[in-house]
């Protein structure tokens, strides 16, 4: 099972069985859970959407039949994969390795490698995954939040963003200053914000992403 689990997975993506699983076996003597691929096209039948994805790393071949590595990577950044991707490759060179590493990738490896090499970048990937997992859910609280607002409600927080003293905003929306000021506790309780220090972080961070 991929995702619904706080245990870390290695996803494993390579054409060769013999590689895929001897690199099972590597991360299983260290007590991590693996799925093995033999294609692109397998992982995407089975990777679920990004919150639902467990803690972990991504290890993909570069030269596979269909979809290389490089391409499932970039197709996993527009999908918004939260789980960090190392690239494990016999054929790589200064450019492959350039051209992944800005397309995101975690790391990048070169057949033959030390084992204990590949270990610690993927324990570092999965550090960084759970960091990834939780910003996410994160995000995707405050975006909850801002959903259960009114239009007013949030006319009202646009103008708490902007500094605007409460008159300014009733002036603005045609109301009351009584009004405004029932609508900013309402936004406040919406948000469960405990100050406006907080209110502004938090749709910050949805807003810049």
């Amino acid at each position: 099972m991929i995702g619904d689990n706080d245990q870390p997975l290695v996803l494993i993506v390579d054409d060769d069985e013999a590689m895929r699983r001897s690199m099972a076996f590597l991360f299983s003597s260290i007590g991590l859970e693996t799925n093995i691929f033999a294609s692109a096209a397998e992982l995407l039948q089975a990777l679920p959407e990004p919150e639902h994805c467990r803690p972990g790393a991504l290890v993909l071949d570069v030269r596979m039949p269909g979809m290389s590595g490089l391409e499932l990577q970039r197709h996993l950044r527009d999908r918004d994969c939260p789980l960090p991707i190392l690239i494990v490759t016999g054929h790589g060179d200064v450019p492959m390795a350039v051209e992944a590493l800005k397309a995101g990738a975690f790391d990048f490896i070169e057949k033959p490698f030390k084992e204990q090499l590949l270990l610690d970048a993927v324990a570092a990937a999965i550090r960084l995954s759970r960091e990834n997992l939780l910003r996410g859910a994160r995000r995707r609280s405050v975006e909850e939040r801002l959903a259960r607002l009114g239009r007013r409600e949030r006319d009202v927080l646009d103008g708490i963003l902007a500094g605007k003293p409460n008159k300014v905003t009733a002036y603005e929306l045609d109301l009351s200053i009584k009004t405004i000021e029932a609508y900013r506790a309402s936004v406040m309780t919406k948000m469960e914000a405990g100050s406006l220090a907080e209110l502004a972080l938090m749709v910050s961070s949805v807003i810049d992403g």
